[in-house]
């Protein structure tokens, strides 16, 4: 069972800061999830919201601000927001990243990172944009993919359209014949995000790959 730190551990520090996905790694998740976009100046920052109101002390859209601006909001607890290349220094191959594409643009960037730091056996890419995973399975198919979904599709396929190797799904939708169907396609099944731990039980009895929580805590006190 792969443990996600979702946006770091996000129930316990602001999301998606270095100090949440510190967090995170010290509760001992297998793998943090950030999300992506991109600066006015075309820099991968990692930030949920295409805009800044919610998680900093700013207002506007994330493309309005160049890097050095983002750079003086404050994220929570006197944290900024961070690159991309700044979480993959942070975390150092201690835990798998899990990089969600928010937007169309990100793809090439993320996958210029990923391959920069040699980091292509150590992540995986998601997006609600299938076909940005799509493209960056063709850019290289060795980088691991999983596709967003809310609800349940009618068939794996969507997945395989998508050239992906997840189905990475809000866990109501999720029920043990659809996992024994994707696991037979040779998809891996995702959930997110679990926060109490009574629901913890019925999916890993259904054989879940993998869970993200908010506050991994919950995981960690069940599995390990």
């Amino acid at each position: 069972m792969i443990i996600m730190g979702h946006r770091g551990a996000a129930a316990l520090e602001p999301e998606n800061t270095l100090l949440s996905i510190t967090r995170a790694i010290e509760i001992g998740v297998d793998a943090v999830e950030i999300d992506i976009h991109l600066s006015k100046d075309k820099e991968l920052v990692v930030i949920h919201d295409s805009t800044v109101d919610r998680t900093t002390n700013g207002t506007g859209p994330v493309s309005s601000y160049t890097l050095n601006e983002i750079k003086e909001l404050d994220a929570g607890k006197g944290e900024t927001v961070p690159t991309l290349q700044e979480v993959i220094d942070l975390i150092e191959n201690k835990v798998s990243l899990v990089i969600e594409l928010k937007q169309a643009g990100t793809e090439k960037g993320v996958f210029e990172l990923i391959k920069r730091n040699n980091i292509e056996d150590n992540v995986y890419v998601i997006s609600f944009w299938h076909r940005l995973v799509k493209t960056v399975k063709k850019m290289d198919s060795c980088i691991k993919t999983g596709i967003l979904l809310v609800g349940c599709p009618v068939d794996t396929s969507i997945a395989t359209h998508a050239s992906a190797d997840a189905l990475v799904m809000k866990y109501t939708f999720v029920d043990r014949e659809f996992v024994e169907i994707a696991h037979r396609e040779g998809l891996k099944v995702f959930i997110w995000n679990i926060d109490e731990l009574h629901l913890v039980k019925p999916y890993a009895d259904m054989g879940v790959d993998g869970i993200g929580s908010n506050d991994p805590r919950v995981l960690v006190e069940y599995f390990r």
